[in-house]
């Protein structure tokens, strides 16, 4: 069973390098580039992780982030920020709001990856399976 990865960006240009990267992990990404898509897929989809930018249209990231950690039903979806907010109070803000994780862009992709398998990691090693699949 793969890891199902929800990616809400609007920069086209980040948004495909993050789909790539996890795809290249094996992961099964679904993207989204408002913060109203974002939010409604995150309702109605079953996610082991959200990435989340924090400047979106319609719905910006630290709302969405709110919203989720109030759903009783998806509170408990991890939630990483990856955002060109780089200030401290921006950070401590998304963190927190609940989120697990605060990645600042631009980021390297090796550390993108590996932040993003170590938060789904735990979730998949309970269910004795791997986090994401090899290709």
């Amino acid at each position: 069973m793969k890891a199902k990865i929800l990616v809400i960006e609007d920069h086209p240009e980040v948004l495909n390098a993050m789909v790539f990267l996890l795809e290249r992990e094996g992961c099964s990404v679904v993207a989204a580039q408002t913060g109203v898509q974002g939010m409604e897929l995150a309702r109605d989809g079953d996610f082991d992780l959200i990435t989340l930018d924090v400047d979106l249209p319609g719905i910006n990231g630290f709302e969405i982030c709110r919203n989720l950690k109030q759903d009783p039903v998806l509170r408990q979806m991890p939630v990483m920020f990856v955002s060109g907010r780089s200030c401290d109070k921006d950070i401590n803000h998304g963190l927190a709001l609940g989120a697990v994780d605060y990645i600042t862009k631009p980021f390297d992709a090796l550390a993108f990856v590996s932040r993003v398998l170590s938060h789904i990691r735990p979730k998949a090693e309970n269910q004795d399976t791997p986090a994401c699949l090899p290709n």
